[in-house]
Order: C-alpha cells, then sequence, then structure tokens
C-alpha cells in the first residue's frame, strides 16, 4: 500500500482515510470531517466528471463530490484498482 492524497485516487480505486493535511486558513478542514473524513474511513473514488473535476467519492455509505483542492487535503492509503 502507498501513502498518498485522495485527490491521486482514480475511478475504482479505493483507500482507508490517514489524516488530513493543514488547509492554509481555508477552515475546510472541519468540513471534511463533517462529512465522514476521519482516519481510518473507507473512501472508493466512483468517477470524475470530464473536465476531472469535480471527483465523486463514497464515504461511509454516502456519495460526496469534493474539488481537487480539497480531496489532496486528506491523506490516504490506497490499495489497487478494482474493475
Amino acid at each position: 500500500m502507498m501513502q498518498r492524497t485522495l485527490n491521486e485516487l482514480r475511478p475504482g480505486e479505493s483507500a482507508t482515510v490517514r489524516g488530513l493535511l493543514p488547509d492554509n486558513g481555508r477552515k475546510i478542514i472541519r468540513r471534511l470531517m463533517d462529512l465522514g473524513l476521519t482516519r481510518g474511513a473507507r473512501v472508493r473514488c466512483l468517477f470524475a466528471a470530464p473536465s476531472g473535476e469535480p471527483r465523486a467519492y463514497l464515504i461511509r455509505g454516502a456519495v460526496i463530490a469534493l474539488r481537487r483542492e480539497d480531496a489532496a487535503l486528506v491523506r490516504a492509503e490506497g490499495e489497487e484498482a478494482s474493475a
């Protein structure tokens, strides 16, 4: 398994959240945690918009869309893609 950020997941890939990175005063960290992105949460990238942003993620049974800059704040341990 390799460490990376959530925005690096491709559609079909899953990962486990390992932590959140500083948001440089943007105050998005609390919102990400409220959405379920806490340590140990399993996340699956479902699909990306044609432009690549936003991406849809399955987190704790809910589908949420995240911008690339917000997904880049989530450290994750990824697993290989599944079909």
